[in-house]
């Protein structure tokens, strides 16, 4: 396996590992990214078995040692698995997450003390600002949160909108049809009276750039993509409910 370094937006870059074997034979792609600020940004740190892979990645953009802060979307292994490998090669690093998260797992997990935010809580990373938003099972998982670079509105967006296969780093095509059949395959999202609703409240951020975990990145209208996930989601509730007993 190889892992891929695309700049999808200025200074934010996206380190990318196909796994062929894994939903073969379309493959799936592990995605992790940086915001390269004065205080740089990791979000996502991938599992154990690729941090020697996606660690050279970002040394060939900067030395490891400046990363400042580690973030991801919940407490899953191909999101923090390698949290405290990164931690123990970045000195002054410190993962940052909601405070659920810190609270649940987080505190005990980390080697060193995360630092926990309130959801809307902006950090100053030096010329790029981070908010921190709680999305509490969207799409899954009770600490869930996602954060939102707002000089280069890129929303970063976790699981949702998952994709299987290998496609470009960055497309200006719509990935929600690839989206729903990743959806349909998998069944990873919780489905409650909040999916929708979440979702809709990312979608009025505007976001430019939708930087997604597994496939490829999006760039244009993300406020539109995000609601007609958010309507894929309302749909499938409903028919859930209309064929319960």
């Amino acid at each position: 396996m190889e892992t891929k370094v695309d700049e999808i937006a200025e200074r934010v870059y996206r380190f990318s590992t196909y796994a062929p074997e894994i939903a073969a034979p379309a493959g799936f792609t592990f995605n992790q990214f940086l915001i390269d600020a004065d205080e740089p940004l990791l979000f996502h740190c991938g599992p154990r078995a690729l941090f020697p892979r996606v660690s050279k990645a970002l040394a060939a953009i900067m030395p490891i040692e400046r990363l400042r802060w580690i973030s991801f979307g919940h407490v899953e292994a191909d999101e923090c698995g390698s949290m405290n490998l990164w931690l123990a090669a970045a000195p002054q690093a410190q993962v940052v997450h909601g405070q659920t998260a810190c609270m649940v797992s987080l505190n005990d997990l980390a080697d060193r003390p995360p630092r926990a935010l309130g959801t809307g809580e902006v950090m100053d990373i030096g010329g790029r600002r981070v908010r921190y938003i709680d999305t509490p099972h969207v799409p899954h998982a009770w600490e869930s949160g996602l954060i939102y670079e707002e000089t280069t509105r890129t929303l970063f967006c976790g699981d949702l909108l998952t994709q299987i296969g290998e496609g470009p780093a960055v497309t200006k095509e719509s990935v929600l049809e690839a989206a729903m059949m990743a959806e349909n395959a998998f069944q990873a999202t919780s489905l409650t009276p909040m999916t929708g609703p979440t979702i809709r409240m990312l979608a009025a951020l505007e976001p430019r750039r939708l930087a997604v975990m597994h496939g490829s990145s999006f760039e244009g209208d993300g406020a539109a993509l995000l609601s007609q996930l958010a309507d894929f989601y309302d749909a499938a509730l409903a028919a859930n409910r209309q064929n319960s007993p």
